[in-house]
């Protein structure tokens, strides 16, 4: 059997990718949860093949035995596989998202999203979008969670993932306004219950607007309220899903359902990166613009964590 380490970063979505994977291929793993230092924000090139940037308590969990594969996501963690393949030179490395020029041709497969244009290399594979962690099985064991406490409801679920504001976009109440409106008019047509669950960048503008104006029946959850997450389960029991576009993870997650999927996403309000992925998933019959005209079907499950898990097996082992 073999040794697997899981690099988990500190960023939830570069985490969920790591351990998507390691999920997907099957077998036992070890998830090594990273603490860092403001070292960690130097450049690659000046961290090398070190442990720079790491706290002293995450110093301390690598240690032998080493392991045969090591997974990571995003570019902090690409040092760290680096040190330990040092340490174990026949351990495998695989990266996930691009880690950067220094040391590339270390890794022993580099998973990488189209839409993130990079320069092709002989260890990179490309997927389209991320891998994350929403599995047909997760979502039948999350429905299964979820039926009774949603028994008061009318079917169909019309289920809305919500994002917020990010670095580069703001998310303001008038598009909140916007949104509610396309629901209010997609729920008038098919029907049934609101199932919202909002984010924690969701600003309180947005909240606000969203609580004022959809429709009953619904169900808003905020996950900054606490309380059981329902993110999984509303997922699994949607008859059709809206998904706001500011969030890469959000969006592949969504289109791990095979439920319909609308992308709601306002002109000019998403980065170029975002834009080029949106394309991507509608060209490839993933999602539909969330116009109030385009229909939008059903479609396989999306999850690039299970092609990668596949190419690890084929190449690697």
């Amino acid at each position: 059997m073999k040794r697997i380490w899981v690099l988990a970063d500190p960023a939830p979505g570069h985490a969920g990718q790591a351990l998507g994977v390691a999920e997907a291929l099957g077998e036992p793993f070890a998830v090594k949860t990273l603490a860092y230092t403001k070292a960690a924000a130097l450049p690659n090139v000046l961290r090398g093949a070190s442990r720079m940037g790491l706290t002293a308590e995450s110093k301390r969990q690598l240690e032998p035995p080493w392991p045969d594969l090591v997974i990571g996501a995003g570019r902090r963690t690409a040092p760290i596989a680096r040190w330990i393949k040092r340490q174990a030179p026949k351990a495998r490395l695989v990266q996930i998202l691009h880690p950067g020029l220094a040391g590339l041709a270390e890794f022993d497969l580099v998973a990488v999203p189209r839409h993130d244009y990079a320069h092709p290399a002989p260890n990179m594979l490309f997927t389209t979008g991320v891998a994350h962690r929403v599995t047909p099985a997760k979502l039948a064991e999350a429905a299964a969670q979820w039926v009774p406490s949603l028994r008061h409801l009318k079917r169909p679920f019309l289920t809305v993932l919500v994002g917020g504001t990010t670095r580069r976009r703001a998310f303001d109440g008038k598009m909140a306004a916007d949104l509610a409106a396309r629901l209010a008019a997609l729920k008038l047509r098919l029907g049934g219950s609101l199932l919202v669950t909002l984010s924690r960048r969701t600003p309180p503008e947005v909240k606000a607007a969203l609580e004022a104006l959809l429709p009953k029946p619904r169900l808003i959850h905020d996950p900054r309220e606490g309380g059981d997450n329902p993110y999984f389960g509303f997922l699994a029991l949607a008859d059709a899903v809206v998904v706001t576009g500011d969030s890469v993870s959000m969006l592949c997650e969504a289109a791990a359902s095979p439920a319909p999927v609308y992308l709601f996403a306002p002109e000019n309000w998403v980065t170029p990166k975002h834009a080029r992925l949106h394309a991507q998933l509608i060209a490839e019959g993933y999602v539909q613009r969330f116009d109030g005209r385009t229909v939008a079907g059903r479609h396989p499950p999306l999850n690039a964590a299970l092609e990668i898990a596949q190419a690890i097996r084929d190449r690697l082992f």
